[in-house]
């Protein structure tokens, strides 16, 4: 199945949360883990109009990683996978290796 979303909106994959901390230290699975606000861009919708009308740029790709706010969108789940669909204007940021 594919999600496509629509005006103004982006499709993320979550990124896992950490198992073991920098320090080597192993976070159990009946921990609350808080969930990551990193992800990785699998769609983006072929528009991006203001609410004035405005057509407005779309400034990331899919394979993307970005940063999104932590109350940002909805989760779904679609064949088994969780996604988030987030407004564009909720992307805080694109990570890059450089």
């Amino acid at each position: 199945m594919k999600i496509q979303p629509l005006n103004g909106y982006v499709v993320i994959k979550p990124l896992e949360a950490e198992e073991v901390t920098k320090s080597g230290i192993v976070i159990p699975e009946t921990t609350n883990k808080e969930k990551p606000m990193e992800g990785e861009v699998v769609a983006v919708s072929k528009t991006n109009i203001s609410s004035n009308g405005t057509a407005l740029p779309i400034e990331m790709k899919v394979g993307d990683n970005v940063l999104y706010g932590r109350y940002s969108g909805e989760d779904v789940k679609v064949d088994g996978v969780e996604y988030k669909i987030v407004e564009m204007t909720s992307v805080r940021a694109i990570v890059s290796k450089k």
